[in-house]
């Protein structure tokens, strides 16, 4: 009897599990850039993650810094290096809730303009933030997502002699994911 109790428990939870709107992609572009005047600080890279409920419109992205291509090489090194500290600090994510998810009509093919109350993980620093989006139901069924946000470094506690100088206070993130 035990076991048929347990079993009922497993396979409720089980069903309840899969029957939540789960989208995933490990191949999520971020694009950095912090660059200013001369200074190079161009970065891209397609190897980010992200993951969202639809229920309840949870999402994050996460992203290891290493990741990070920079179109000048040795001064994306150095600026990893010594303002990112990556090696300390490895790894950045984004976790936050799209707001009013219940009112975006996903099932007919269409952009909606959303917002997402997140909370950015960078530099070993979790910041608040709200950041727009568009997320797009394409014919296929797909999930596209886009946004395009700034994040101050101060904010973050990344500072030093070049920033404001060759370095921009600000860096502009892109964001863009197709999920499956």
């Amino acid at each position: 009897m035990k076991n048929l109790i347990a079993l009922f428990i497993v396979s409720t939870f089980f069903l309840n599990a899969t029957a939540q709107k789960f989208y995933s992609t490990k191949s999520c572009q971020i694009k950095f850039n912090a660059g200013m005047g001369s200074e190079n600080l161009k970065a891209i890279t397609q190897e980010a993650e992200s993951r969202w409920l639809e229920n309840n419109g949870q999402i994050i992205f996460s992203l290891v810094l290493e990741r990070l291509r920079f179109e000048n090489p040795s001064s994306g090194a150095a600026f990893k290096s010594a303002y990112l500290e990556s090696d300390k600090f490895p790894k950045t994510e984004i976790k936050g809730f799209i707001n009013d998810i219940e009112h975006i009509d996903l099932g007919s093919p269409g952009a909606n303009q959303i917002s997402i109350d997140a909370v950015v993980n960078f530099h070993g620093i979790s910041q608040k933030m709200q950041i727009p989006a568009i997320l797009t139901v394409l014919s296929s069924g797909k999930m596209m997502f886009k946004s395009d946000f700034k994040i101050k470094l101060n904010d973050f506690k990344i500072s030093g002699k070049d920033i404001g100088v060759k370095i921009a206070p600000e860096a502009s993130i892109d964001i863009y994911c197709i999920y499956e």
